[in-house]
């Protein structure tokens, strides 16, 4: 919707529909009375068709008003609120088409009940507002829903890195390497890979890689990545190439998000990446030997990870990509939490929730996380390493988290990597059902600790709780309106 012509279209057609309605007029009807064919009446009534002057002053003597009234872009007052929302931003900000939605359809609602539905988004607006909701957290949660539309699988994608490595002759038995790829990138991509520009600005050190465009393209790393996160970036890199994905981000990690167009093909190269790395067929025999051992062994999980030389994040985003398609594991949550052992703070920086929204999830109210959650309970366990200066092997973790007042159980997997700095960990937990015990054979192991644990320590009941940083003060708001309730309740009787 960011072009002059797609509102002029789409105001036509709704004028156009809204008083063939008000007379009573069928489009067959109108289509005999003007010449003009039905289908090519119903792409100008969807905004898709812009008919010449002639067609246009016919199609307004049959319906009775000027021509100008039907090229102006002058609503009804029932119209108005649709066309105050085709003439702002807000359209051409949603990703309808990645969901299946056409813009034509969604008008159709609007025209029907405009006030209600108007003041609807509007309410929607006032609440991103109070929770201080900047645009590209919307582009990231309508990313995540694209992915849990579909399972957070996609096999063309997954087409794209097989002919790659048939194309280059990269074995799926062996994980190709920083070396190996960036000679990829720069011999058949003409992208060469230097590290100066973060030397010379030190502003520039939170990023990871700066992609510059020109004649000789240049792949930015930040000498301070790990081999693994080098090795990512040049196979994100490569995936942007292959699936020539445009417009794309020239940063990682974010400065400034552009469009959803942008994140959207800024997680195809990623997930090209992951899909390279970590390759879907091994990857899957490998999953299908770790659950079927009999008791719970983290060190085969290491294991795993130094066999495809990966992060812990890579291998378990990878995971929720492939435990729903092969494994029939399908109500999952990925987290990401960092921490500055500086402070009390734990932000989720990353999370996928594919069906259904499961606990935990984001707050955007400062709350604070349960303590319990083998997630947070980890960092303590790195702070040990880190004092005892034994940063070099990631750390693993496993919890059977049972939610206070809830029927949920999970089996959450948890890993990190210390590191001199900001500390994070990476978990994906998986619902506990016939499923999955079907599955995991060590799900029963007792080596596993089993914990009750809560959203956030603002909503928990669990008063003895000895993690507890803050007192429950919504539940008890909770518990106090619920009690006024009964008590007017009781009044009116």
């Amino acid at each position: 919707m960011r072009l002059q012509e797609d509102v002029i279209r789409l105001i036509l057609g709704l004028k156009i529909k809204q008083l063939r309605s008000e007379k009573n007029i069928s489009l067959t009807d109108l289509a005999i009375s003007t010449g003009i064919s039905v289908s090519y009446l119903n792409e100008i009534e969807k905004g898709k068709k812009h008919p010449k002057p002639s067609k246009i002053a016919i199609i307004a003597d049959e319906l009775g008003v000027t021509y100008d009234y039907l090229v102006s872009l002058q609503l009804s007052k029932r119209l108005q609120p649709v066309g105050e929302l085709l003439q702002s931003n807000i359209l051409s900000e949603l990703p309808l088409e990645h969901f299946g939605l056409d813009v034509s359809r969604l008008l159709d609602l609007f025209a029907t009940a405009p006030a209600k539905l108007s003041a609807f988004v509007n309410t929607l607006l006032e609440i991103s507002r109070a929770f201080d909701l900047r645009v590209e957290q919307f582009y990231f949660s309508a990313l995540r829903s694209y992915q849990e539309l579909h399972d957070n699988y996609f096999e063309d994608l997954e087409l794209e890195v097989e002919r790659f490595m048939e194309t280059h002759g990269i074995s799926a038995e062996a994980t190709p390497g920083f070396e190996q790829l960036a000679g990829i990138l720069e011999n058949s991509f003409n992208i060469k890979i230097a590290t100066e520009a973060f030397e010379q600005y030190p502003e520039l050190a939170p990023l990871r890689s700066i992609h510059k465009p020109g004649a000789t393209p240049l792949l930015l790393l930040n000498p301070n990545l790990t081999e693994q996160q080098r090795t990512f970036a040049v196979a994100r890199e490569i995936g942007f190439e292959v699936l020539q994905l445009q417009p794309r981000p020239h940063t990682s990690t974010w400065v400034k998000v552009g469009s959803f167009e942008e994140v959207l093909n800024n997680f195809k190269a990623s997930y090209f990446a992951g899909a390279l790395l970590l390759n879907r067929d091994r990857l899957v025999q490998d999953m299908q030997t770790f659950f079927a051992q009999p008791t719970w062994q983290p060190n085969l999980l290491l294991q795993l990870m130094e066999s495809y030389n990966t992060s812990p994040e890579t291998l378990l985003h990878r995971l929720t990509s492939l435990l729903p398609r092969f494994f029939s594991i399908k109500q999952l949550f990925f987290l990401r939490f960092h921490h500055d052992a500086a402070s009390d703070h734990f932000s989720l920086t990353k999370e996928l929730h594919l069906s259904g929204l499961h606990n935990p999830h984001a707050s955007f109210l400062n709350e604070h996380y349960c303590r319990r959650w083998i997630s947070l309970t980890l960092f303590e366990d790195m702070e040990r390493q880190k004092l005892m200066g034994q940063l070099e092997r990631p750390l693993v973790g496993i919890q059977r988290s049972s939610y206070i007042n809830s029927t949920n159980e999970y089996l959450v997997l948890a890993l990190a990597q210390p590191t001199e700095s900001l500390t994070g960990t990476i978990s994906i937990g998986m619902l506990l059902n016939e499923n999955l015990r079907r599955k995991v054979r060590f799900l029963d192991d007792p080596a596993i600790v089993h914990r009750y644990v809560n959203e956030t320590c603002e909503r928990c009941p669990a008063l003895d709780c000895l993690e507890r940083v803050a007192p429950p003060v919504i539940l008890e708001k909770q518990l106090w309106q619920e009690k006024v309730m009964q008590t007017l309740d009781q009044l009116k009787g």
